[in-house]
């Protein structure tokens, strides 16, 4: 019969469980499944530090031969420090639990206690997983937002830079200009590019992630339509084609598939832009509040088992940590939209 003393072997270190709890199957996120969308930066520290340089092109004003060259002014540069977050769960193995693990046929009462454990890292990781795909939702919005909905940063605020009017795709309108849809992504993509200033040079993919009456509208408006009856995708049209993507005016266009409870999830009536391939949104990882990490570079996730300290220990408890903070360093090129 196992007892709660079995934690205390090796197989139950902190660095231990930390790499072992990286091998759990990956819980997907969409946001997170996009290659280099978010730049990960292990730091060592508790702060991350982001300098903002002045490095805008200038046009160059024509001169003689022989007059003496000005030259650019110098570059204004400012340096702000950002605290990283921490995300903390844990789930409870208790005495009583435990007293039914016994050694049977070729399975020890160690690898049964750890396969007890690895249950409860899996149901950690999957709300962690769900809480990180928050925040990237909300940081390629501008924001870095907590589950109770509180703004923690609002990226737009702390550079000193204006994020672009929600325009209106006016989807509902039974007679639109001939083009409307069409000028509008046009506009999208336009302040896009140029809020980048050159960020990502010619290689930036406008995203536009729709929410479900907005997605419908969009893909049902006789312009869009019309522009897919001569084309291979022709057939999608008479098909149902929620949660997919497809590229119009310069945009791929995604149905975003949040989670059922709607907490994590855009608008229904709304739609959000962002630039990929721009390098704008980076995720720092700072190091976990243990002796064993102090100093080391940032982990996506730790792990480690916390036991009952009273004489009579009746559970341990399997904890996990994240020390996270998503960042967007270009707020001003992040667009949104409504349906009407």
């Amino acid at each position: 019969m196992a007892t709660l003393d079995i934690f205390r072997t090796d197989a139950f270190r902190c660095t231990t469980m930390t790499t072992a709890v990286d091998r759990i199957g990956y819980v997907p996120g969409f946001l997170g499944s996009i290659p280099g969308l978010f730049i990960p930066k292990p730091v060592r520290t508790t702060d991350i530090w982001i300098e903002e340089r002045g490095n805008t092109p200038a046009l160059i004003q024509t001169s003689s031969r022989g007059e003496p060259v000005e030259g650019k002014a110098k570059e204004k540069r400012t340096a702000r420090s950002f605290q990283t977050l921490r995300l903390a769960d844990k789930r409870r193995i208790t005495a009583a639990e435990l007293q039914n693990i016994r050694a049977f046929g070729s399975e020890s009462e160690l690898k049964q206690v750890m396969g007890e454990v690895a249950e409860r890292q899996a149901q950690m990781k999957r709300d962690f997983e769900l809480t990180m795909e928050n925040w990237r939702l909300a940081c390629v919005q501008g924001k870095v937002i907590d589950a109770d909905s509180t703004v923690i940063y609002d990226w737009a605020t702390q550079f000193g830079q204006t994020k672009p009017d929600e325009v209106d795709f006016d989807l509902d309108n039974a007679n639109p200009a001939s083009g409307a849809v069409r000028k509008k992504c046009n506009g999208i993509v336009r302040t896009t590019l140029t809020n980048l200033k050159g960020l990502g040079g010619n290689g930036v993919e406008v995203i536009g992630l729709a929410g479900d009456n907005f997605w419908d509208d969009l893909t049902s408006h006789k312009e869009v339509r019309e522009t897919y009856l001569n084309t291979l995708a022709a057939a999608e049209l008479r098909t149902g084609n929620a949660y997919e993507q497809f590229r119009y005016g310069g945009i791929t266009w995604i149905n975003y598939r949040g989670s059922d409870d709607g907490k994590v999830a855009v608008g229904t009536d709304k739609a959000i832009f962002f630039p990929a391939n721009a390098g704008i949104f980076q995720m720092a990882y700072a190091p976990a509040e243990s002796f064993d990490f102090v100093n080391t570079l940032g982990l996506p996730l730790y792990s480690w088992v916390e036991m009952d300290k009273s004489d009579h220990p009746k559970y341990a408890d399997v904890e996990m940590y994240s020390y996270p903070l998503p960042v967007c360093v270009q707020p001003s090129a992040l667009c949104s939209a409504k349906r009407t």
